[in-house]
């Protein structure tokens, strides 16, 4: 039978005071030691005896080994007191170790490495809420790799009466000595022991260390624990002891002992300047005490070199300890000290000044490309490397680490240590906050940006109750999504999951803005986190939602055709803990990403341009929220950026938060840009940018409160990267794991945000599980309730009438408004906008030409060209105090040096606006050259329209095909945001158009595929032939109360043609005419019906021609089309048969495939319809001119002869 001893080897004392206990009352002890004491004493255990081939002898028993021999002679006059209770045990227990022939190797190890890259490991593991990491991890880390190249040393010596043997373990059980107090206030030390540490990670043996000390420091330790030891550590240098020889236990082949840390003793007095000066590393004795029957001196040593080794960074050890706890970026490298300082025997100051230098290039390296090093993405932890941030690229070493070294403020000092300096630094920006901002080039937001940071540590300074509303705002994200999934499975909802931290994050910024003087917010968003976005952040109720998937439809929304929830829109208010509000609005989106981006541009210049504040920029505030592969792969984000600093269309500075979930769809980052970052594309306007760990909201609220103070600040815009990861696929009914397994595997597997937030809050003492549980169940009660009442929400029938899309007739639709204008007033405009100020440099030549202009409206001469027309629009609705913005490529002259609205000075910079010089209580002109863009300039204007109704805002391409490249913007808005949203907008498109032999690009603005798009009232599409029809339209658009926009091709040679001319008359008592009829023929044999430029081709051939019975009738408005006024004309021609349609485009283009049905439905009888025109064409226009013309007189001929 084995002794207690023998089992439990330098714990047996502590299993001798509990069998005492035991034996005074069983149930005393713990259930695992109470069985074992019955076991021991052969009671029956749960209901049956224990039968165990080897039992421990009776503890009263002792070895019968060798009787102790009695101790020498008492000192005089000593006082003998009786050893008892466990010291008796220990006293035996040393006694016994006496019959174990030790050895012992020393050795003294400098600690500089492990003491320094102890810091940073503790820096993050402190951050990520894990156990801190002591000297005796490390030191006992190092004794189990040096196991592996020295396994020897892990072996023990057996005898079993007849045979010497060599005990080879099957793996290393580390015996961890813990100091641990009594009762009765002394001490007690026990060695438990980590099984099978030789197959762990420093991780796992880092948890696994926790775990143990945890159990022995509150009496968990079990039986188990205390078996089976293979080689132990003790540190009497926590007491302050230099160096020991521990005694070694039978059973085991070494123990391992360290010192006390400090720097050598002839050192000890010196100050810590002239230490860090002389490069002194503190030391650490470490000695092997080994039995020499089974392990001998030599190897001893070399396991003790090994151990050496390894702590002082001479091999890969702190590097794989890095990789294992995946802190993101490598250790500090060993090195030699090479700073001769005083003592080398020259001058130093050469080398200290290439020190202080390397330093100061080492602090504008770590605030150029610190952010590598982040803890950025919650699924990856890759360490990353930077070289230019490694010590030796400077020439410095980590015995700089402790010499003073200028840093220039930084963190409000002029001197501090290198360590104090990198510390700062890194704290700064290689936490979860990758400050990226050096790239900026104006020097006070670099400061402003540098100091903000580095002042904080980059650390959100938040109360409890910041940190409460964080977790409640995590927790309605998750929960939220999670009752989506649990409630309506298979629906599509575009989970946030993943990203939650967005929620808490523009709840804090919404404070901020609030605090700021904000006053009003848009948000643009595309579908992901939508739903979140709606309840959480605009309140919209989530009853609301949930009737929404259980099918109910609000009668308040119906309209059109509507559209899918997660493209929805709304308006909501957030109120700040100050009691300020800030009104929001979220705009309505397609799914075509970023095409929602221009558009609350737009809408908040609008809301800025008309607001009654000088600092109107302020007060709104554009928020957009894109998604990581939308971001740096759709075109439209650089052309939207491209305008924050322009004059035409800056905001003041946008706020762009990027749900970075590092997949589009099912492409990674790698296959989908070629940028390091997703936002690198910002940097393009020098605009700051912080990546920020998802699952850090803590971070993300810091980042968000600073992107808001910038922009505040500087008026400029400003990108939050927040890096987290999409939960499901890319909808719910998605499989992400056919393309990315791996990611996917790895997902699942991690915690959401709101888990780790709460663990971290709990632990940290600042909430307790009863006040988190309490935030999690009120939430819950809430969705349920909102939920039960969604069930109750009433059905809407869905009857013909609410889909029904049958096109109005003429007779049916508003009346136009009246357009005259006084004739009198125009007078006053034609003055006012072709006179300058005495002291412009103007041209000459423009002067003659501007005072030709004036005499026409005076006189009533029909020489008003369309620029001159469109002037005096723009002037007779600027008076009335409406607003005019036209932008385009080149607007203020016009393509076709038509317009000159903006004069400029001959010698001088001097420019002048005339239309803004009308009147002082007049509208404001605003005419802008935009930049080289179609889509998101014409998403633009669609947000100024849409958020500015009663202004006239016109944008016009420098060719009408250019119209192209904004295609989306005129699919998913202009044509159907209205019957999808109820956006509605009076949007002016100016397109110029026309057939005159400029080839394929510049004859078209493709009016045949505006016509497709017309239903349901949605859009006006005009093709006008005078500037009076021009005037009225203009007019006619902005005072009329249904607002629509218009799809206008306009001309090109007509803006000089001389028949293309009106008067004064007509524009002040005309009106805007649908369909203008020839009241020239008055007996015609055939009718030639067309639109636009064809029409004075027409004209021009039949005088020439004295062509007497064919009249010309011209369809002014294609749509909404003007069937009342075109059955007049044919029914005051009802003895014409031949009815023709004339048209300059190819026959599969224009408008000949739209009019046809049209015509055909009103025709009198025994008229029949035909067509004029050139033959269908893959392309728009002939490229030589000659075959132009030739096309051009053979449609004239057919349409004119009969």
């Amino acid at each position: 039978m084995k002794s207690l001893e023998a089992v439990f080897g330098p714990n047996s004392a502590l299993v001798e005071e509990l069998y005492d206990q035991y034996k005074e009352n069983p149930n005393s002890v713990p259930a695992h030691w109470k069985n074992f004491f019955d076991e021991h004493e052969g009671k029956p255990t749960n209901g049956s005896s224990s039968q165990k081939t080897e039992q421990a002898a009776p503890v009263s028993e002792k070895p019968a080994s060798k009787k102790q021999e009695k101790s020498s002679k008492v000192p005089k006059d000593a006082e003998l007191e009786k050893i008892k209770g466990v010291a008796t045990k220990i006293v035996e227990n040393m006694d016994l170790s006496l019959e174990v022939p030790t050895a012992t190797s020393l050795r003294v190890l400098p600690v500089k490495m492990m003491i320094e890259d102890r810091t940073i490991i503790n820096t993050h593991l402190l951050q990520r809420n894990e156990p801190k990491a002591s000297f005796t991890h490390f030191i006992a880390w190092a004794i189990i790799k040096a196991l592996e190249d020295f396994p020897g040393i892990n072996n023990a010596y057996h005898f079993d009466g007849d045979n010497h043997f060599k005990a080879i373990p099957n793996q290393v059980n580390l015996g961890v000595a813990i100091d641990l107090p009594n009762k009765d206030g002394t001490r007690n030390l026990v060695v438990p022991n980590i099984k099978g540490v030789n197959n762990m990670t420093f991780k796992e043996f880092l948890h696994a260390f926790a775990a143990l000390i945890d159990k022995a420091r509150n009496g968990k330790l079990q039986i188990d624990d205390y078996q089976g030891t293979t080689i132990s550590i003790t540190n009497p240098g926590t007491i302050g002891t230099i160096s020991s020889v521990p005694r070694l236990m039978q059973g085991q082949g070494a123990i391992v002992a360290t010192g006390a840390i400090d720097y050598p003793a002839e050192y000890q007095s010196m100050s810590k300047e002239i230490l860090n000066q002389l490069g002194i590393s503190k030391v650490m004795t470490v000695t092997s005490t080994y039995d020499h029957r089974v392990i001998q001196g030599a190897e001893s040593g070399s396991f003790l070199k090994k151990i050496n080794d390894l702590l002082t960074g001479q091999e890969s050890f702190y590097e794989d300890i890095f990789s294992d706890l995946e802190i993101p970026y490598k250790p500090i490298p060993y090195s030699t000290d090479t700073y001769s300082g005083p003592f080398g025997g020259k001058p130093d100051s050469l080398e200290y000044d290439r020190r202080i230098i390397g330093v100061w290039r080492l602090i504008s390296m770590y605030r150029m490309r610190g952010h590598v090093l982040s803890d950025l993405d919650p699924l990856e932890k890759e360490p990353k490397y930077v070289p230019e941030l490694d010590l030796e690229y400077y020439g410095l070493s980590l015995w700089d680490l402790d010499r003073e070294f200028y840093c220039g403020g930084l963190g409000g000092r002029e001197r501090a240590p290198l360590r104090e300096i990198i510390k700062l630094l890194r704290d700064t920006y290689c936490g979860n906050i990758g400050a990226d901002y050096m790239h900026l080039l104006d020097l006070d937001e670099r400061r402003w940006l540098r100091d903000t940071m580095e002042s904080s540590g980059n650390k959100a300074d938040l109360t409890k109750d910041d940190k409460k509303q964080i977790l409640h705002k995590l927790n309605q994200a998750m929960a939220f999504e999670e009752f989506l999934h649990k409630k309506y499975i298979g629906h599509k909802r575009f989970s946030l999951e993943g990203a939650d931290t967005l929620i808490p994050m523009i709840h804090f910024m919404l404070n901020r803005s609030a605090e700021s003087g904000i006053e009003k917010a848009f948000l643009g968003m595309a579908h992901r986190g939508r739903l979140n976005m709606l309840v959480n952040i605009l309140n919209k109720p989530y009853h609301k939602v949930f009737a929404e998937f259980e099918g109910s439809v609000d009668p308040d929304s119906i309209q059109g055709s509507g559209d899918v929830k997660y493209h929805l829109g709304t308006k909501g208010v957030h109120k700040a803990p100050d009691g300020k509000e800030v009104q929001l609005e979220l705009m309505p989106n397609p799914s075509h990403l970023e095409a929602v981006s221009p558009v609350v541009e737009g809408a908040v210049r609008a809301m800025q341009d008309h607001h009654e504040s000088d600092d109107a920029e302020k007060k709104i505030l554009p928020i957009l929220v894109h998604g990581d592969a939308a971001f740096s792969g759709q075109g439209v984000v650089p052309e939207t950026l491209n305008m924050s600093q322009l004059e035409g269309y800056k905001t003041g500075g946008t706020i762009h938060i990027i749900i970075n979930n590092q997949i589009g769809f099912t492409t990674l980052p790698k296959d989908g840009r070629s940028t390091e970052y997703a936002s690198d594309l910002a940097k393009m306007i020098l605009a700051p940018i912080f990546h920020v760990n998802g699952d850090k909201p803590e971070a993300a609220v810091h980042a968000i409160q600073m992107a808001i103070d910038y922009r505040q600040k500087f008026g400029k815009d400003v990108v939050v990267d927040l890096i987290g990861y999409r939960k499901h696929g890319h909808n719910e009914g998605d499989e992400p794991a056919f393309t990315q397994p791996g990611m996917y595997k790895e997902i699942n597997n991690h915690p959401p945000v709101r888990d780790l937030y709460t663990d971290a809050l709990v632990k940290n003492n600042e909430l307790s599980e009863e006040e988190t549980q309490s935030i999690f169940d009120e939430f819950d009660n809430l969705l349920q309730e909102a939920f039960e009442d969604a069930k109750k929400s009433p059905n809407v029938d869905i009857t013909e009438e609410i889909f029904d899309r049958t096109e109005s007739d003429q007779q049916d639709r508003s009346q136009f408004p009246d357009t005259t204008y006084s004739a009198e007033e125009l007078k006053d405009i034609a003055v006012k906008i072709n006179t300058v100020p005495k002291d412009f440099d103007a041209n000459p030549k423009l002067l003659k030409q501007l005072a030709k202009r004036a005499d026409i409206v005076e006189k009533n001469e029909k020489k008003i060209d369309w620029g001159f027309a469109e002037a005096l629009a723009f002037g007779s609705l600027l008076k009335s105090g409406r607003t005019v913005r036209i932008t385009g490529q080149d607007v203020e002259r016009g393509t076709f040096s038509h317009r000159h609205s903006v004069l400029h000075g001959t010698k001088t910079n001097q420019t002048f606006t005339p239309l803004n010089n009308l009147s002082d209580d007049q509208g404001y002109f605003h005419v802008h050259n935009s930049l080289l863009s179609e889509y998101a300039v014409m998403g633009f204007e669609f947000g100024y329209s849409a958020q500015q109704k009663d202004a006239l805002v016109i944008w016009e391409a420098q060719f009408g095909d250019f119209v192209n490249g904004a295609q989306i913007i005129i699919d998913q808005f202009l044509s159907s945001s209205e019957a999808k949203w109820r956006q509605t907008t009076s949007l002016v498109l100016n397109l110029p158009h026309g057939y005159e032999g400029q080839g394929p690009e510049h004859s078209s603005a493709r009016l045949e595929r505006f016509l497709q798009l017309c239903a349901e009232d949605n859009m006006q599409v005009m093709n006008l032939t005078t500037p009076a029809q021009y005037f009225h339209m203009l007019r006619k658009q902005t005072l009329q109360d249904a607002k629509k926009p218009i799809i206008l091709m306009t001309p090109k040679s007509l803006l000089r043609h001389p028949l293309a001319t009106s008067n004064t008359q007509e524009l002040a008592e005309g009106k805007f005419q649908p369909f203008i009829t020839d009241d020239e023929v008055t007996k015609a044999k055939r009718l030639v019906i067309c639109s636009g430029k064809v029409y004075y081709d027409l004209l021009k051939y039949r005088g020439e021609n004295e062509i007497k019975d064919v009249a010309i009738a011209r369809l002014e408005q294609l749509y909404p089309f003007p069937d009342e006024d075109i059955s007049e004309q044919l029914k005051s021609f009802k003895d014409v048969k031949e009815i023709v349609w004339c048209q300059e485009e190819p026959k599969n283009m224009g408008a000949w495939s739209f009019v046809a049905p049209r015509f055909m439905e009103i025709l009198e009888n025994e008229q029949k319809l035909s067509y004029a025109g050139r033959q269908a064409s893959a392309s728009p226009a002939a490229g030589q001119k000659k075959i132009h013309e030739a096309e051009q007189l053979s449609l004239v001929e057919d349409a004119l002869k009969l």
